[in-house]
């Protein structure tokens, strides 16, 4: 805790910002975890994220990033600890399924893998802590923080869909499919064409849909590729931004509950479940009519996730990621952003409206982030502040002036996406001030002679 300077003591806490700032985000962390449990349980009846990821030491986990998390783990491992990390993960998971199937338990959600990857992220926290010391120690923490994280992220999201869907009993579909006629109805016009391209497009676009925390992982495994030989990791990252969107995203929820066209207006992602609950079973052949809008109960299990759109924000976020890598990866981020639209689209699962506004979101908090990293410099600022205004403003017209936007599509249509557009731009024009220009090569004074 002390060391000596200049024949003084002194401690040696004050000369380690970061360490400062890494304890102050883990503690604000758990403590957020915590508050969120106390209102899952009070407010909504339901189990909150420490409880869930507690059980998953022993009980089958649900399908989740487990192994994403000790993936990510291992960035700060050699190649030997890896090896014995994933072959005792693998091992432990083993014993847990034989178990079960001696005992006849009964595995959820057809999935029983897991429980071997949070056990090696917590045993190298211990290991941490108890056999590591001065960089090392904090660069393995840092790792199984990352790892557990993710996790835990997942958890979190989960308990904010319950919450949402317990005590947001109204949404307010109706304001958003109306604000969505300015735009053409986009995701009835997807859903008829992901219906005639067959099994092959949808099950193509589900899995794209389902496997985004995959594809933001691999993202992730390249750009921390070099954590364990630089011994750092890099100043920003795909995870940081996925999980700030992850965390900030439902907030949003709560404002403004809306559940999806397939529900609203259509049979339900089941394909039974919300006829009963929608206005009418109009989805996908039937636009909506013009209307006035009104708020109208849903169930008490559908999450009301759509705005923004969430998917639409993370698949933005690997884009931008991969903007720098290879051509392969760069070529995998523009096909999984396009494809993710589409789905979110042709499922039912969102209006025009919430792309437009997961795509503002998206880039205002990677901003931000690059802001903080870099310093709150004027750019950055006068960025995330209009970003921060364009994504209310979208918010306030969805809620308040439907009508007036559905009856002047043509005015109100393209005026929505010029505010994502004129975002798109600022974000390119203020990453491109930040970037490192490379000095020009000096040329020789001496000029060759002719022969």
């Amino acid at each position: 805790m002390f060391s000596r300077i200049n024949g003084r003591t002194a401690p040696t806490v004050w000369r380690r910002p970061r360490a400062i700032l890494w304890a102050t985000a883990g503690v604000g962390v758990l403590g957020f975890l915590i508050a969120l449990e106390i209102v899952a349980r009070r407010g909504a009846g339901i189990p909150g994220p420490l409880t869930e990821q507690a059980k998953e030491t022993v009980f089958a986990p649900k399908p989740g990033p487990l192994y994403a998390g000790l993936a990510l783990t291992m960035v700060v491992l050699t190649w030997r600890q890896r090896f014995i990390a994933a072959g005792a993960a693998i091992g432990i998971d083993v014993v847990f399924v034989l178990v079960r199937w001696a005992i006849g338990a009964k595995v959820t959600d057809g999935h029983s893998f897991g429980n071997g990857a949070l056990w090696v992220m917590l045993g190298y926290a211990v290991v941490a802590v108890t056999r590591r010391s001065g960089r090392e120690r904090v660069l393995l923490l840092k790792g199984v923080g990352l790892g557990l994280l993710l996790a835990a992220g997942r958890k979190t999201g989960d308990t904010w869909l319950l919450i949402t869907s317990k005590t947001r009993p109204a949404v307010l579909d109706q304001y958003v499919a109306t604000a969505d006629q300015a735009l053409g109805n986009p995701s009835w016009l997807a859903g008829r064409i992901v219906n005639a391209t067959g099994p092959i497009g949808t099950h193509l676009l589900g899995l794209v849909y389902a496997q985004l925390a995959v594809a933001a992982v691999v993202v992730a495994l390249y750009q921390l590729r070099n954590v364990r030989a630089e011994g750092r990791f890099p100043r920003h990252h795909l995870v940081r931004t996925f999980l700030v969107i992850g965390l900030l995203g439902p907030g949003i929820y709560m404002l403004f509950p809306v559940v999806g066209p397939v529900f609203a207006y259509g049979p339900g992602a089941s394909g039974t479940g919300g006829v009963e609950w929608a206005v009418a079973n109009l989805w996908p052949h039937t636009p909506p009519p013009l209307s006035a809008p009104h708020p109208m109960l849903y169930d008490g299990i559908t999450p009301r996730n759509c705005m923004p759109s969430l998917h639409t924000a993370w698949a933005t976020a690997i884009f931008i990621h991969t903007r720098q890598g290879p051509r392969i990866l760069r070529y995998a981020g523009t096909f999984w952003l396009t494809a993710t639209l589409a789905a979110t689209l042709g499922f039912g699962y969102h209006y025009g409206t919430d792309l437009i506004a997961g795509v503002v979101f998206a880039l205002t908090i990677e901003a931000a982030l690059r802001s903080f990293d870099r310093g709150w410099h004027r750019s950055g600022i006068q960025f995330v502040t209009y970003g921060t205004m364009v994504f209310a403003t979208l918010l306030v017209s969805y809620r308040y002036l439907p009508v007036q936007m559905a009856e002047h599509a043509w005015v109100c249509g393209p005026l929505l996406v010029l505010a994502m557009a004129s975002v798109i731009h600022g974000y390119v024009r203020v990453t491109a001030l930040w970037e490192p220009k490379a000095a020009p090569a000096r040329r020789s004074e001496r000029q060759p002679e002719l022969v």
